[in-house]
């Protein structure tokens, strides 16, 4: 038996895989986003069909969507959701990790992209940040901060794998491996 794929023909992801998406829960204290999503391509032809799908139940139908074409490589002027057209736009001033829906029965909601090529735990930890109800950081913010999270978790990643690979050897308060003879030990004179 043979089978042939055909790469070039689009995935329809959302009969694929359902969407990532954290929302705030419904209170009276607004925040500056709405929750997280987080896509699994930056195809957003093949990924507003599970978002708009999964945000139907919570929010009613999404009418419309504008996105930052900076983190777009090809933004579609609409996008077919269950048999009806979702409006599209694009503007360069809208934070670019962001993502706004509109609706004409519910209203806006904003919600932080995570990119898809993101670790699941830094994305987990995006996603639980975005949806606390009241919050006053914006995508941009939250994204810089998780930046700077995941360098301090790579610099200690660093520094655990050179003292692994130093066979744990001590290092002085300035950084610099101290040898045996640094070492209080019987005999090299210290007491």
């Amino acid at each position: 038996m043979t089978t042939t794929l055909d790469r070039t023909a689009p995935r329809n992801l959302g009969a694929e895989l359902p969407a990532r998406v954290s929302l705030t829960p419904k209170t009276t204290l607004a925040g500056q986003l709405d929750g997280a999503w987080w896509p699994y391509s930056r195809d957003l032809g093949a990924e507003l069909p599970p978002l708009a799908a999964a945000l139907a139940e919570p929010w009613g139908h999404v009418t419309r969507v504008t996105v930052n074409p900076i983190r777009w490589p090809v933004v579609p002027h609409t996008v077919t959701v269950d048999g009806r057209k979702l409006h599209v736009g694009w503007f360069t001033e809208q934070d670019p990790d962001k993502l706004i829906l509109l609706s004409y029965t519910v209203g806006r909601w904003d919600l932080l992209v995570i990119p898809p090529e993101t670790a699941p735990a830094a994305a987990a930890r995006l996603m639980a940040a975005a949806a606390i109800p009241g919050s006053a950081l914006t995508a941009g913010v939250l994204m810089a901060n998780e930046a700077a999270i995941g360098r301090s978790i790579r610099d200690a990643q660093r520094q655990e794998a050179g003292w692994e690979d130093e066979g744990g050897a001590c290092m002085s308060p300035f950084g610099n491996r101290l040898d045996r003879r640094a070492l209080p030990m019987p005999g090299n004179g210290w007491r």
